[in-house]
């Protein structure tokens, strides 16, 4: 392959032809977009501060799915509790953290 320059009649085709692929609106969005998948933003979940009211409702919840799970045995009263301890449990801990962090900040 030759490292010259083109012919100008060549390279006027090929401007020509890059002039029409940058017209290409969905063209340019395949070639700027990256085909892999983009992994959620963690750092938002980690900033999350519930409020009180929010934490006693999810305990709130999660106690009466409990108690209903053990009355009934339900598979589906107990599913809905699984699902929802998790995130009673991490947002008790962050409010825990929360309220802990500014009691060290006031030196007490």
């Amino acid at each position: 392959m030759s490292t010259s320059r083109l012919p100008e009649h060549e390279q006027r085709i090929l401007d020509e032809i890059e002039r029409a692929l940058s017209r290409d609106r969905r063209l340019a969005r395949r070639l700027r977009t990256p085909r892999r998948r983009r992994r959620p933003d963690v750092s938002k979940v980690a900033q999350w501060a519930p409020r009180r009211w929010t934490v006693v409702l999810l305990l709130t919840v999660c106690a009466a799915l409990l108690a209903a799970g053990i009355v009934t045995s339900d598979p589906g009263v107990i599913w809905a509790f699984a699902v929802l301890w998790a995130p009673t449990s991490f947002a008790v801990l962050r409010l825990l953290c929360r309220s802990s962090s500014r009691g060290v900040s006031r030196g007490g």
